[in-house]
């Protein structure tokens, strides 16, 4: 077992991916239409579906995280070299501060925000650092 792929159903796949590239600068690897498409995030993918896959492939239903009014219970963390300058990049790109950067007890920076979409995110510094 390997860990392949996170998918996150967003309402409009061009723009999540549209802010990824410019709050992040993480590029797009691959849209198929405007109906799912993936950043360029190594070995694993980081992907987005539209809502609509999202029902297709859960007919029972789900929260969907744009809807929610607190942030889900699930983040994707990001790893950078200056939490402090990429949380300020993601906000002035539209994301809203959840938390500022601060130390953890163990040396790690690390901050958050909410993507426009909904996801939350976790900007920290490498481990060790």
């Amino acid at each position: 077992m390997r860990f392949g792929y996170t998918i996150i159903y967003v309402a409009d796949v061009p723009a999540s991916l549209a802010f990824f590239g410019k709050a992040f600068g993480v590029p797009t690897r691959f849209v198929h239409e405007a109906d799912y498409g993936e950043l360029e995030t190594g070995q694993t993918a980081l992907a987005f579906a539209g809502h609509h896959m999202g029902a297709a492939n859960l007919p029972a239903g789900y929260v969907a995280a744009d809807s929610a009014l607190v942030p889900l219970g699930v983040e994707i963390a990001l790893v950078t070299e200056s939490v402090a300058e990429a949380h300020a990049t993601a906000v002035n790109a539209g994301a809203t501060s959840i938390k500022e950067p601060s130390v953890k007890p163990w040396g790690q920076t690390v901050s958050y925000v909410r993507c426009p979409d909904g996801t939350l995110v976790e900007l920290c510094s490498p481990m060790g650092d």
